[in-house]
Parts: structure tokens; sequence; C-alpha cells
């Protein structure tokens, strides 16, 4: 942002976004290893405690190497767990057949609950959809992942795996199906956040149960640490090295980036000890509706220099302003009852608030270059957008992210 619209206050702006919008992210993570570990029966706050110490130790000593090792032991454990869960589960419960008659007859009792879509939801989940597949890659610590890869096939050759991933998702979507087949008693202090976990501490055997509770604690900790090198990058490059140390050498902006990530950490670790659970997803939800308010900057800007930079900082704090407002007034609930004209409609807000973000910098821009008010110089070249077939397999250097590739 800052070479190619010449604005150092909107890198800023971008830079703070990604940081805030990351950090209930990373608590979000430490939540779902909360609640393996209560439906474990062991001491919460200690096992808390011990995985935040494990994070922080190997995020610092090896940056981003550590997570992406882990992360192969912790892909293969997910799977496990999920293939023996989708296959152990409906036998023991009877078949898929039952399974989907007793999601069915919850139904009946239950008017909030539905197996499937109903009509009124469509626009609803359709609009959720588009926005969090707009808002996915806007994240800094997918940026961070891509960035450090040794070449370009591999980016290629994990976008192409990435849709398995999604797969898996509608198979663990399943697993709440199961868990009101099995009539599993929810935990008092998690209720349908906590229903996987139960399912499994009823349906498995202890040491199956183990295994499972540890893949999803690893599974948390591996895109956690990622998350908190991502929010201390943009902290290093973009507010300490850019206004508080400009002059500082790569040894000291990588110092800085570990400290700033134990920070971030432990942030996430108080958030997770200290505030209500509903609280850490409703605050993960303005996560989504935060980071989209970059995309007019960052994803269009890529294809286009013609807004304004004073435009795009506006036209954040318009999406900003009204997608928070929007979260707070459904009592932080992600969708939003729109009503505009004849039309009466339930929309994702963050997707409502970036268009209200597109339109106000599509009006300025033109009014601002009438008023002389334009953007810096564009420091970007023409090949800097050309898709490169190759690049040279040279090792990662000593920072936290290898962003000095």
């Amino acid at each position: 942002m800052r070479a190619r619209f010449g604005s150092s206050t909107l890198a800023l702006l971008v830079a703070l976004t990604g940081i805030l919008a990351t950090m209930p992210y990373i608590a979000l993570q430490m939540f779902g290893i909360e609640v393996s570990i209560a439906q474990m029966g062991v001491p919460v706050e200690i096992s808390l405690i011990i995985a935040f110490l494990i994070l922080a130790a190997y995020t610092y000593t090896s940056g981003l190497r550590a997570p992406a090792m882990i992360a192969l032991v912790k892909d293969t454990m997910i799977y496990i767990m999920l293939i023996v869960a989708i296959i152990y589960i409906p036998i023991k419960l009877g078949g898929f057949g039952n399974i989907f008659g007793a999601a069915f007859a919850h139904q009946a009792g239950n008017p909030k609950f539905h197996v499937l879509l109903p009509s009124t939801q469509y626009v609803a989940y359709a609009t959720l959809a588009l926005g969090s597949a707009l808002a996915l890659f806007l994240y800094p610590h997918s940026l961070t992942g891509v960035l450090s890869s040794n070449s370009g096939q591999t980016v290629k050759r994990n976008a192409a795996l990435l849709p398995l991933y999604s797969l898996m998702l509608g198979l663990l979507a399943l697993l709440g199906f199961m868990a009101i087949a099995a009539n599993v008693k929810l935990p008092a202090a998690y209720k349908t956040n906590g229903a996987v976990p139960a399912l499994f501490a009823a349906v498995f055997p202890d040491w199956f149960q183990g295994f499972a509770f540890a893949a999803i604690s690893i599974g948390a900790l591996v895109p956690a640490a990622v998350m908190s090198i991502a929010a201390a990058n943009l902290f290093t490059r973009n507010v300490y090295k850019e206004y508080i140390r400009p002059n500082c050498t790569e040894r000291e902006e990588s110092r800085v980036a570990k400290l700033t990530s134990l920070v971030v950490k432990a942030g996430a670790l108080l958030f997770i000890l200290f505030v209500p659970a509903t609280n850490v997803i409703n605050f993960q939800l303005l996560g989504g509706i935060w980071i989209i308010q970059t995309l007019p900057a960052v994803f269009l800007g890529l294809y286009t220099h013609w807004f304004n930079r004073w435009a795009l900082v506006i036209g954040w704090a318009a999406g900003m302003a009204v997608g928070t407002l929007m979260a707070i007034s459904q009592g932080f609930a992600s969708l939003y009852p729109l009503q505009f004209g004849g039309l009466n409609t339930t929309v994702y807000a963050a997707l409502a608030a970036v268009i209200v973000n597109l339109v106000v910098a599509v009006v300025l821009t033109p009014i601002f270059e009438l008023a002389r008010l334009r953007n810096g110089k564009d420091a970007t070249a023409p090949q800097d957008y050309v898709e490169m077939k190759s690049l040279p397999a040279e090792p990662l250097p000593e920072t936290m992210g290898g962003g000095d590739l």
C-alpha cells in the first residue's frame, strides 16, 4: 500500500487492521484448546498456560519453521481422527439413517434448528459464503505462509490441495448431527461449542479420546503460531521500523518481532482466561468484519491505481464504523437484518460494510482528484505484477516470517 498509493497512512491503517483482526483469531484457537481440555477433566487454566508456553517457546526459537514442521503431524492426526470418527461413530449409532433421523426429530422440537437451509436464510448464507471467501486471503497469516514459501510451485500445490480442507469441514459438520443422535450432554460452560469434544468423550475409548483431543489441540496451536508471527511482522515492519526506529538493524527487527509475537500470544491467553467464552466467538466474528475493509486497497490495488489514497482511507473508516455498529446492534452476531426500500432480508454484516467502503472510495476518488489531493508516486513497476514461473531455491533468512525474500 505504501508503494502502490504512496501513502504511509494507508499502509499503517492496513497493518493495524491486520493486527486487530488477527488477535481475536488467535484467541479463538486457544478457545478450541480450552474446550478440549475441559472435556478431559484436567485443570483448564494450568493446561492453557502450558499450551501457551509450548507455543511461545517453539515460535520464539524457530519462527515459521516450527509450525511448518508440526503441521505435518497436525494434518496427519486430524485426518486420522476424522476418518475414524466418520466410520466408527455411525456404526456405533446405527448408521447415517438413524443419525439424520435424530437430527430431523430434533428439528421438530426446536424451531431455530434446521437440518436443511430454509429459504429465508438463502441470502444470509450466500453473502456469508462470499464475504468469508473475500476475507480469507486478506488475513495476514495467509500471506505470511505464501511469502515464506521457497517456490511458486509450492504455493500452487498447496492451493490445489486446499479444497480437501473444505471437504473436511463438511465432514466435521456431520459430527454435530452425530452428537444429537448420541444424546450427548453438552458442557454447561460451552454449550453447543463443546458438542464435538463431548461426542468424542461419549463414544471413543479412553486411549483414542486422548489422541483426538491432542489432534484438536495441535490443530489449534499451529495456526495460532503463524497468526502471532504475522501480527508481529506487521507491527515490526509497519509501526516499529516506520515510526519508532527507522534505522534499526535486521537483527533488532527480528528480536522485536519475536517479542511482539510473545505479547500477542500472552494477550490471547489472558483474553481466554478472563473473558466469557461467548465473547471469544463474538470478537472473532468482528475480526472478519474488520479485515475485509482492507479489500478495496489491498486486492483492487493489485489491478488498478485509479483509487485516490485519501478516498481509500475514508472508505476504510466508513466500512469499519458501519460494520462494527452492525455487529454491536445484533449482539455481536455476524448477520444483519437489512431494510432498504422494499427490500427486507438478512445479510452478512462484513459484506454490507465493505460495499459501503467501496462506494465511498469510488465516489470520493474523482472529487479528491479534482481538488488536487492526489496519490503519491506509484513506486511499483509493471514486472511486479507478472507471474513468476519459478523462484530461486534459496534458504529462508533468519527472520520471523522470511519477509526479506
